[in-house]
């Protein structure tokens, strides 16, 4: 990918954010119903989310992990090659998708340490929410 490029998709669009939107409908009504969807609803959520940062914000300085479903890199600014980057955005499933669709913000989440951020560039505030459903 060349600098300033978009990734390419690998979530549909539409089905990613209808995912994405049932996911929160779902944590809106009961949290324990967003756990109960199906792991594959919850994967291509945390994917889609993922794709539509980086194609927001494209880049390759800052390197956000859901684990186990998924990286993307973001933000434009010095591109790392090799090992760890500088610039690591790390957090659970539920906080990344509680992030995507404002029901929880980006403070609140680093200060009640669900988000681990590092770097001088790991700092997502201003590019969520990504989608109020």
């Amino acid at each position: 990918m060349t600098a300033g490029s978009v990734p390419r998709r690998r979530v549909p669009v539409v089905e990613g954010h209808a995912a994405l939107t049932a996911w929160a409908r779902a944590h809106d009504e009961d949290p324990a119903a967003a756990a109960a969807l199906p792991r594959s609803t919850r994967a291509m959520a945390v994917r889609f989310a993922l794709e539509e940062l980086a194609t927001r914000v494209p880049g390759n300085s800052v390197e956000v992990r859901v684990p186990p479903f998924g990286v993307a890199q973001c933000l434009p600014g010095p591109r790392h090659t090799r090992g760890t980057p500088p610039n690591v955005v790390e957090m659970d499933a539920v906080t990344w998708l509680s992030l995507a669709t404002g029901l929880t913000a980006w403070g609140a989440a680093v200060e009640s340490g669900a988000v681990r951020a590092s770097g001088v560039r790991a700092d997502l505030a201003g590019h969520l929410p990504l989608i109020r459903p």
